[in-house]
């Protein structure tokens, strides 16, 4: 999904980082684990919202540490009409999904990897009725995902559909629901599978489909007894994660943490949360823990050991916290640490173990993407186009500071030796110069 968005008021771990942590990792390793296999990628692809696991860990190197406008841009391009869509990339293609909200049409478009030059431009759904959105949202902000030869691309209640890297539609699909700022929540593959999370205002489910053929699978249903709508949405993407008794598919609604078998839609286990709505981050799982974030009334980071079946509130919640807790930015786990950005700019490098903070600082602007470790690095993203490039670890140690033009409302991609952010105005290739 999504890049997380503000609605009023965001494996596999990398090697380098593992050798240099070796001495911590003997004593109690606290990793990001590995995703369930959902599908077959290179090192090199990005194929989903956060990446290869879904947490936002790329085994890159030789990445850009500085750039701007005029250094360390490979290419960049205009993409036409407003997505805040992640980039994804696989092979020599990379997909992002846009709209063109005065004409309500809804576009898939392919961009070469290395050049920038547009492959496809696919129209794949033009609805005849669009709901209201949040300003700080678009109607194509959920990540597709690039399988193989095909393209999956969700935009919310307006559609969901199969096309092929060469730009045929192979099926396409409505899951009704009525959000209420808007689409946001990406699908997530696992095995022949794609699996939608649809928790609106009228209905709140989540579904998976035949991959080949669009049609459903399983469904699951819940209840909310709650009378006021907002606490019925929820904007989170989805995580599958491999435990010692299986894969669970993680979703973060509002008011629980819901983990299904997510090859038969079963109930597992269920965490209670306060009263919020439009949970937006994705969840990150390493070594035994499940940490998830969000919520607009009582925003909090859980940390749950996935393990129980039936209500594990008072069982399985190891730790909480309310400081500084982002409502839209996915947290980010390294190691024993976790970080996380607030949407008001204020990380905090955890230990993964406690909850304790080893330290806080106040990043520039407001963030509403979620970070990413790549080549031994954590970058933020900023809303006004300033990326904070920090080196991990227990100490805040800062190593720079990049400003494009634009907003970043899009988590970026990464792939080979570069770097793909979209901003509101461009999508940029930023890899060294002497690459």
């Amino acid at each position: 999904m999504r890049r997380p968005l503000n609605w009023q008021i965001l494996v596999h771990c990398y090697l380098a980082s593992l050798l240099a942590h070796a001495s911590d990792l003997s004593q109690n390793p606290l990793v990001p684990a590995k995703a369930a296999n959902v599908q077959s990628v290179s090192p090199d692809d990005w194929s989903q919202f956060r990446g290869p696991g879904g947490q936002g860990h790329s085994t890159a190197t030789g990445l850009p540490l500085t750039w701007s406008e005029t250094t360390n841009v490979s290419w960049k391009c205009k993409i036409e009409g407003t997505g805040w869509s992640s980039p994804v990339t696989r092979g020599k293609q990379l997909w992002v999904t846009t709209s063109l909200d005065s004409r309500k049409s809804l576009l898939a478009i392919a961009l070469d990897l290395t050049t920038g030059e547009q492959l496809q431009r696919i129209e794949v759904f033009t609805p005849q009725t669009i709901r209201s959105r949040h300003a700080q949202n678009s109607y194509a902000s959920p990540t597709p995902i690039l399988d193989g030869d095909r393209v999956y691309v969700h935009f919310g209640p307006y559609g969901t559909a199969c096309l092929t890297t060469a730009g045929e539609i192979v099926w396409k699909t409505k899951l009704a629901h009525k959000t209420l700022y808007g689409p946001s929540s990406s699908p997530v593959l696992f095995k022949g599978l794609l699996i939608v999370q649809c928790h609106g205002t009228d209905v709140r489910y989540v579904t998976a489909l035949d991959k080949a053929t669009g049609q459903a699978v399983w469904q699951t249903t819940h209840d909310d007894k709650s009378p006021r709508l907002e606490l019925h949405n929820a904007e989170s993407t989805p995580l599958i994660i491999q435990t010692d008794a299986g894969a669970q598919l993680i979703c973060n609604v509002a008011g629980h943490i819901l983990a299904y078998d997510p090859k038969t839609g079963d109930r597992l286990w269920s965490v209670q949360q306060a009263e919020n709505y439009a949970q937006v981050p994705r969840p990150v799982y390493g070594n035994g823990l499940l940490f998830t974030a969000g919520g607009y009334y009582s925003p909090v980071i859980f940390a749950v050991r996935p393990d129980g079946r039936g209500d594990v509130t008072a069982s399985h919640v190891k730790w909480s916290l309310r400081e500084a807790v982002p409502h839209n930015p996915s947290p980010l786990l390294i190691n024993q640490e976790l970080y996380v950005v607030s949407d008001n700019g204020v990380a905090s490098c955890l230990d993964a173990r406690t909850g304790q903070a080893h330290w806080r600082k106040r990043l520039a602007g407001n963030f509403f993407t979620s970070p990413i470790f790549a080549d031994g690095k954590i970058y933020f993203f900023n809303e006004q186009g300033v990326t904070t490039v920090l080196a991990p670890g227990t100490r805040f140690q800062d190593l720079a500071t990049n400003k494009l033009a634009g907003r970043i409302m899009a988590s970026p991609a990464v792939s080979g030796k570069a770097i793909y952010l979209r901003t509101d105005r461009h999508l940029y290739c930023l890899a060294r110069e002497s690459d």
